[in-house]
């Protein structure tokens, strides 16, 4: 079996599992009890936000634990929009964000009367020039991605960090794809908001944290004082402790790791130097993940064909309910009747594969093409 779709999910990292398995095994007290057990839990707690801070330049009482990159999203979405709409209720985002971003923006359109101006791509790819021109004295939100989850792309980040020292508007960033592949520090990038997903850098799904330059929201959750107030819910301190060694490992090892994606990167596309294809992706791209369209062959038969080869890839996003559905990133891109449509697949490393599951991929894909 050959995993390729690691923009969907990644697996645990020994280290990960090891330190998961110890805070089970010897903490167990919740970290609001105020007897010893709690404050063991609270100790590794505190530990934990501190790991994340530091990988991130930033201090740890800007770190809030969430369940993950939705969450993330939909605390910023909604509650710092709700909260501020008496001084606008305008808010910019981009045609290629992922579901957990859209939608959000599509209740408060809904329910709450907001206006969202989506920036299409330009020449491949999101324009600052385009969104400075979408800059109204209403704006009180810009909510971008670092990088897409289909294609690998990269957003002008440090640019709109820039123009937008100059607004009053906030700046969000959903930075699951990039947080443990790319050094990310939001102070130095003028990002006021960051949303971050465990399970994307080799920790456990079902947790990830807000980096929140202030707590300046209102909250989701009621019904407790965790996270100071800002999320009520015991934590889940398991799973926090393996998201911060996840990511200790990741910022530990982060330039050997891209130095050996690049390098599987370059072996997929010098194999498939003599075939008919194409890449979905500007210049500026991570090396994680490729999209690639074989002109005449259908998504859904190459993906079934390699699935039953030992090969998982996937069509685009994991959050589609498993179906194979035309992608908005690549409709925004290539425009609805585009081909490219139903004919690119994903293919997402990590630093776990190896140069020889790049050659079983290729030799499997001639024989599925031929």
């Amino acid at each position: 079996m050959i995993y390729f779709d690691n923009a969907a999910t990644t697996p645990l990292l020994p280290e990960v599992i090891t330190k998961m398995t110890e805070t089970m095994q010897s903490t167990y007290g919740n970290p609001s009890s105020l007897h010893a057990h709690g404050r063991m839990a609270k100790k590794l707690l505190r530990e934990a936000r501190e790991q994340i801070a530091q990988a991130l330049h930033t201090l740890p009482n800007r770190i809030l634990f969430t369940s993950g990159g939705s969450e993330s999203n939909n605390t910023v979405l909604k509650g710092y929009c709700l909260k501020h709409q008496d001084q606008g209720k305008h808010i910019i985002t981009t045609a290629l964000e992922h579901h957990a971003v859209l939608e959000p923006l599509e209740y408060l359109v809904e329910r709450f009367g907001f206006e969202v101006t989506i920036i299409q791509p330009r020449d491949g790819r999101i324009q600052v020039d385009d969104l400075k021109a979408a800059l109204r004295p209403d704006t009180i939100l810009v909510s971008t991605m670092y990088a897409n989850n289909e294609t690998g792309d990269l957003l002008p980040i440090k640019e709109i960090g820039k123009l937008l020292k100059n607004h009053p508007a906030a700046f969000h960033v959903d930075a699951v794809q990039a947080i443990g592949k790319i050094p990310v520090y939001p102070e130095e990038l003028g990002i006021d908001f960051l949303s971050a997903s465990a399970h994307k850098f080799h920790g456990p799904k079902g947790v990830g944290f807000l980096y929140a330059a202030t707590p300046d929201f209102d909250q989701l959750l009621h019904g407790g004082d965790q996270e100071n107030k800002m999320r009520a819910s015991t934590e889940n301190l398991i799973s926090i402790v393996g998201m911060a060694e996840a990511l200790h490992q990741a910022s530990l090892h982060q330039e050997e790791n891209f130095r050996q994606v690049q390098k599987l990167g370059q072996e997929l596309v010098n194999g498939l130097a003599t075939y008919d294809y194409y890449v979905n992706a500007c210049d500026d791209h991570l090396p994680f993940v490729w999209n690639l369209g074989f002109p005449g062959v259908q998504n859904d038969i190459l993906l079934m064909r390699l699935d039953l080869a030992g090969i998982s890839v996937s069509t685009g996003s994991a959050c589609t309910a498993g179906t194979v559905q035309p992608s908005h990133v690549l409709e925004a891109l290539y425009g609805a009747e585009s081909p490219r449509l139903k004919e690119s697949l994903r293919i997402s490393f990590s630093e776990l594969n190896t140069t020889e599951e790049v050659q079983t991929f290729l030799a499997s894909l001639k024989e599925i093409l031929s």
